[in-house]
């Protein structure tokens, strides 16, 4: 569970199974299955009935839906932050500004 694929299923509403091995994965496993909510962690040693009970819980219990729910409050977080008015796009056009006025200084 990398950052880029944390990151992509918390904007599309996605709740995740999380497995991590090494690196940040530890991290972003904290992150989302204490901090947001919207995990379950597949303890290292897991068998295939463990996961497919994670599996089925995810996807059919009651765990999993209130995951759900609480990755589509992140999915609409998201949405608000990088619309057209949201914060990501006002910073984004911001830098693009400071940019332009910066290259028209040095000319």
């Amino acid at each position: 569970m990398g950052w880029n694929s944390t990151i992509e299923s918390l904007s599309n509403g996605v709740p995740m199974l999380c497995w991590p091995f090494f690196s940040e994965q530890q991290t972003n496993c904290k992150f989302a299955c204490i901090d947001w909510g919207v995990g379950m962690e597949i303890e290292s040693d897991a068998n295939r009935d463990e996961v497919e009970k994670l599996v089925i819980e995810l996807l059919d219990g009651e765990k999993g839906k209130e995951m759900k729910k609480k990755a589509m409050e992140w999915k609409s977080k998201a949405e608000a932050t990088t619309g057209f008015n949201g914060t990501s796009s006002m910073n984004f056009d911001k830098l693009i500004n400071e940019m332009i006025d910066v290259d028209l200084l040095s000319t």
